[in-house]
């Protein structure tokens, strides 16, 4: 049976020109799978921290001391090899990354190389979904290098110009895995004798219950320009550019974080970079511009597109057909331009001159789907979801 939504998307659909086809590949790319069902609106903003900040607040502490990059290379494994095409099959890096073995103790881990390892920077950032630990490379060259090292198992895989940041969920940090071992007596002796088979299943499956005793979360940020957008496409200097966009960068990897605790989704879909953007632009300058989220897309002159924006790397899996891809950029289009007037009209009404602070708005847009954004009714939707879900002080 099809629901009252489903004949609303459609409807949104076919009024943006979508035939049966492209509506049936459009209803399955937009379907909203944020799980609201475990949250509450008395949760309190910021959420406590994940179990690993402590151990990364460790890290911070010996990072003032011996540096960033030797403090991180005592605890991330990876760190120690270089990128090297292949280098991921070897026995030598499976043994330190799949079964713990001491990299000291191996001699093909020579290290990694960064351009400028004496200016890698750290912190943990206070975040609305709780604080979480950031590392910041002074340059490109270094941000590729441990994104590579850190996601792509030291393996040299293209990374896109446009992203500029990056978020590791799920990483097995040996360094807490040892300090576990360390404080269970006799958990070592028992598994000293694993074979490979062995410590890959394991880690597939979990090392140790539960899985934040050992997986972390952190977030690398790059220094350049948001999307690869030159600052004079703003009207704003190099300066003000790079310092605004870290801070869009920021937030906006902070958003994803925040729907991943509290609605157990993060996905690389253009209705998560919709809330996600909104969330960095408005933290960054006070206010939403839809001008600026088109750019960063490539959609500043639609209907032309400009393929070297942020929308190629959201085309889905499998990817959407061209045709449904057009509809799609006139979706975020109208979403947009809809959003920005509700952030001016939203704002003023509470007469909230940091609105930005507050979490219901990122809450409300969690509950509606690209086509309600793009429709004639979608700030006044999110005008009434705001406020029903206002959350505590």
């Amino acid at each position: 049976m099809v629901s009252k939504l489903q004949e609303f998307q459609s409807s949104v659909l076919k009024s943006y020109g979508a035939t049966d086809t492209e509506i049936k590949e459009l209803s399955v790319y937009n379907q909203n799978v944020f799980d609201h069902s475990n949250w509450r609106s008395q949760t309190r903003f910021p959420l406590e921290p994940e179990p690993h900040v402590a151990v990364w607040s460790e890290y911070l502490h010996l990072a003032t001391e011996i540096g960033v990059f030797k403090a991180l290379k005592n605890a991330l494994v990876q760190l120690h090899f270089p990128i090297a095409e292949g280098i991921s099959q070897t026995d030598a890096y499976r043994s330190v990354t799949l079964r713990g073995v001491e990299p000291h103790t191996i001699p093909e881990a020579i290290g990694l190389r960064l351009k400028q390892p004496e200016k890698l920077g750290l912190k943990i950032y206070p975040s609305l979904a709780g604080a979480i630990p950031v590392i910041l490379p002074d340059n490109r060259e270094d941000f590729v290098t441990l994104v590579q090292a850190l996601t792509k198992r030291n393996e040299p895989k293209p990374i896109s110009p446009s992203m500029g940041a990056c978020m590791v969920a799920g990483y097995n940090n040996w360094d807490r895995i040892r300090k576990y071992r360390e404080g269970r007596k006799g958990w070592s002796e028992e598994n000293q004798n694993n074979s490979e088979e062995t410590a890959k299943k394991q880690e597939s499956v979990g090392l140790i219950p539960p899985k934040n005793l050992y997986q972390d979360r952190f977030i690398i940020l790059s220094d350049g320009f948001y999307s690869n957008v030159a600052p004079e496409n703003l009207g704003l200097t190099e300066s003000e550019w790079r310092k605004l966009s870290l801070a869009i960068r920021l937030e906006h990897e902070c958003t994803h974080y925040f729907t991943r605790r509290l609605f157990n989704s993060m996905q690389n879909n253009l209705l998560d970079e919709l809330i996600a953007d909104y969330r960095g632009i408005v933290a960054a300058i006070g206010q939403y511009r839809a001008d600026w989220f088109l750019r960063f897309m490539g959609l500043e002159s639609f209907p032309d597109y400009r393929k070297d924006g942020r929308l190629q790397n959201y085309r889905g899996q499998p990817p959407l057909s061209n045709s449904a891809l057009k509809i799609l950029q006139a979706l975020v289009v109208a979403a947009a331009k809809n959003l920005e007037e509700f952030d001016r009209k939203y704002a003023e009404e509470l007469k909230l001159s940091s609105s930005f602070e507050q979490p219901e708005v990122l809450i409300a847009l969690t509950y509606l789907t690209l086509e309600e954004l793009a429709s004639e009714q979608a700030v006044v939707r999110l005008q009434t979801l705001s406020r029903n879900y206002k959350t505590s002080p």
